[in-house]
């Protein structure tokens, strides 16, 4: 299995904390979110390599850290070319772009460079091959209100992907999609496929409801704590919380 971190944005919304830092560089509770992220895949035995997709603007500088750090898992920083957040190829572009240069005949867990999660990531990819179909990771926000903020998963009673709303008006649900996924190595000539139509390239979402129309995804609920650092009310809430905690 291969690994795929999703570091490739900038950040606006966080301003001027990463206009000279990428957000997976930014800490939480004291370390990075790259490094924590990094940690979690650290507990898979069968990962081999990780690959890091990041921009021209901050290639140089995840270069410099993953160097200054030791990994058990092998890691490749890629750069996707772009310089601004106008010429970024979104999120699908980026996975794109790392299955075709890196060509992994394997499977591929994504994880987006700005989430952090407190779930095991081994019972995930047992869930993951157990269905034998891309799989995502969800967290019930419990409220419809929030809903709206995220792309909104509805299940059927085998946790299959029977609905995805990207930010909806009217959620169906309250399941929110993590920007955490399983590729099984069907799937990668599938995102090929897709790249070609005229569809959306930037949020993951919308490739995810492209695949369970076209081919069944499933979805693993979690309950354990998940942060999305969108913003520095969010990114404050998750570094008191894991400062809390981490302390105790």
């Amino acid at each position: 299995m291969k690994g795929l971190i999703l570091a490739a944005g900038y950040g606006t919304r966080l301003y001027p904390l990463t206009l000279d830092r990428p957000k997976p560089l930014v800490k939480v509770g004291g370390q990075t979110i790259l490094e924590r992220l990094l940690r979690k895949i650290e507990s898979l035995q069968d990962c081999d390599e990780v690959y890091i997709v990041t921009n021209d603007k901050f290639y140089d500088m995840i270069v410099k850290w993953v160097r200054d750090r030791d990994f058990s898992v092998a890691l490749k920083v890629l750069n996707d070319l772009t310089r601004s957040n106008d010429d970024r190829l979104g999120a699908i572009g980026d996975i794109n772009l790392v299955m075709e240069k890196e060509k992994p005949a394997d499977d591929v867990l994504i994880l987006a460079g700005d989430n952090l999660f407190e779930f095991d990531i081994q019972d995930f990819v047992r869930f993951a091959r157990d269905k034998k179909k891309f799989s995502v990771a969800l967290f019930d926000v419990a409220d419809r209100k929030m809903a709206q903020k995220y792309g909104i998963v509805s299940l059927d009673n085998e946790k299959r992907v029977d609905d995805f709303q990207e930010k909806p008006e009217n959620p169906k649900s309250t399941l929110a999609s993590t920007g955490i996924y399983y590729m099984p190595e069907e799937n990668i000539s599938m995102l090929s496929d897709y790249m070609k139509k005229d569809t959306v390239k930037d949020a993951p979402g919308n490739f995810v409801k492209w695949v369970a129309e076209n081919d069944g995804v499933y979805g693993y609920v979690f309950t354990e704590g998940w942060y999305d650092i969108g913003d520095k009310i969010s990114l404050e809430k998750a570094d008191l919380e894991y400062r809390e905690r981490e302390l105790d």
